[in-house]
């Protein structure tokens, strides 16, 4: 099933990046900024950790990736038609995920 939501946004992702204003509002945190490139980066090589098939925004996944310095990275994201829609990407907090950030603690 990750697999073919993966697939589902890799597509998607090479149409188009849609990033939502909430999107923008948290990887311009200051305390933790994430760049675009980044972004990118995590929906290229990342693996989905979390499958949302019955999400209100239609079907969505979290996706681990690792961005400048290898940080781990967060991003949310649902495959459309024409695009994919960056609902929010943000750096994991350590006391809320397993050291490896693939759980949820």
């Amino acid at each position: 099933m990750a697999d073919d939501i993966l697939q589902r946004v890799r597509a998607a992702a090479d149409k188009r990046l849609l990033f939502l204003p909430h999107t923008i509002r948290q990887m311009s945190r200051p305390d933790r900024m994430v760049a675009t490139t980044e972004v990118e980066v995590v929906i290229t090589t990342g693996e989905v950790i979390e499958d949302y098939p019955e999400d209100a925004r239609g079907h969505s996944c979290l996706i681990l990736g690792f961005g400048q310095d290898d940080r781990a990275i967060h991003v949310v994201c649902a495959p459309k038609d024409e695009y994919l829609a960056i609902i929010t990407a943000y750096l994991p907090n350590p006391d809320q995920w397993t050291s490896d950030f693939r759980r949820r603690r």
